[in-house]
């Protein structure tokens, strides 16, 4: 019986970043192999970045491991059932379900990182010293790197993810999760609570907010093993 194919993985940002946020992840994932590519969303509102998701994913073969991070835990949420879409991967992030928003989940479990934003022109920014809530396992002149290049979202972002049951892909497609304990950006609290609801594979790392940054080695080795239990499923 031929082996199956290795599935193309497409990664998906979250607010305050864009698609190189994984740069220390994807030369690894293409030297196994795979077709890597990473969604450059515009995060100005919740329906066009799940459009540019699927326009991505036109770029690629199929299968594909869709990997979300924080807010992108709501893209690939609402893209993964894309039938192209084999399995997600979720890296500290949000996972809303039918009838949630992202500001509902964050409310339940509040964060320190919001009392380091600022809304000005209808976007929110992160402030300077809001990376040591959101990167705070970084060097400092990393830190300051991560704040020179952050994008900020619509203000009224997280507000927007109102999805029907049959638009929840981890209710149908297989699930991994990468718990961050030290998260002061998404509550680690609210990341066993989606992960457990899920039902996903969970490996819990001790990192800040952005693990794909401070311990690529760990998310590598968890997007390996999600690619492999895709071709032997």
């Amino acid at each position: 019986m031929p082996a199956k194919a290795k599935p193309a993985i497409v990664f998906c940002h979250g607010i305050w970043a864009d698609g190189s946020c994984f740069s220390k992840v994807i030369p690894a994932l293409q030297a196994d192999g795979h077709e890597v590519i990473a969604v450059q969303y515009g995060l100005d509102s919740y329906e066009e970045d799940l459009a540019t998701v699927k326009r991505t994913l036109n770029r690629v073969d199929s299968p594909v491991l869709l990997v979300g991070h924080s807010y992108g835990g709501a893209t690939i949420t609402g893209a993964g059932t894309d039938e192209r879409v084999a399995g997600l991967v979720y890296i500290a992030a949000v996972a809303p379900d039918a009838g949630e928003t992202v500001q509902d989940q964050l409310e339940k479990y509040p964060s320190d990182i919001f009392s380091r934003v600022e809304i000005a022109d209808g976007r929110a920014w992160l402030l300077p010293n809001g990376t040591e809530f959101f990167a705070g396992d970084l060097s400092e002149a990393d830190q300051k790197l991560v704040w020179a290049t952050h994008y900020a979202p619509v203000a009224d972002l997280f507000q927007q993810q109102k999805l029907t049951a049959d638009k929840v892909a981890w209710r149908s497609k297989p699930s991994w999760y990468i718990l961050a304990t030290q998260d002061r950006t998404v509550n680690p609290d609210l990341q066993r609570w989606v992960s457990k609801r899920m039902g996903a594979t969970i490996t819990e790392v001790t990192s800040s907010h952005v693990p794909m940054l401070s311990q690529p080695a760990i998310v590598i080795d968890v997007i390996r093993k999600a690619a492999a239990a895709l071709q032997k499923g």
